[in-house]
């Protein structure tokens, strides 16, 4: 069984770095398009991640349900990451905090993607196991690959 969840693992991650070679916008219509679908992979990924988040800080109350549904979801957008950045909209006057780094420099953003789908992904193992500690520093985890890519990639 481990082999085969590393097999996964590397089969997935290899199709993440293929896939983020960006084609640039061909118009304003279809820059703002692109950057419209990929704000929605990450308002979706902040929205699980608040969640977690504010579990793993106390601030609402644990559940381990809520905790496994928001992992299998963060991966799950995980790897849609790549397909939703892979259209170059920096030539554009676009309403993004997206910065042209993503672009610019495509091997650092799929190990950023990459980090999120590994971290993530033991998450989910995690979470289904419902132990509050270890979740909770599972949850840290992908906290800390979420941050590290906003560092580099995002504008705040």
């Amino acid at each position: 069984m481990k082999l085969l969840t590393q097999g996964m693992l590397i089969c997935t991650l290899a199709l993440i770095t293929t896939s983020t070679l960006a084609d640039p916008a061909k118009s304003l219509k279809q820059a703002n398009r692109a950057t419209e679908l990929r704000q929605s992979v990450f308002k979706l990924l902040g929205n699980n991640m608040g969640k977690l988040g504010a579990m793993a800080k106390g601030r609402i109350a644990f559940d381990a349900e809520v905790a496994e549904k928001s992992a299998k979801r963060i991966n799950q957008l995980s790897l849609m990451i790549a397909d939703y950045t892979k259209t170059d909209t920096s030539a554009f006057k676009v309403h993004t905090e997206a910065l042209d780094v993503i672009w610019k420099k495509p091997k650092e953003f799929t190990e950023s993607i990459n980090k999120l789908t590994s971290a993530s992904m033991k998450l989910e193992k995690i979470a289904a196991t419902k132990d509050e500690s270890a979740i909770k520093g599972a949850i840290s985890n992908v906290g800390r690959s979420c941050g590290g890519c906003h560092d580099v990639f995002k504008a705040e």
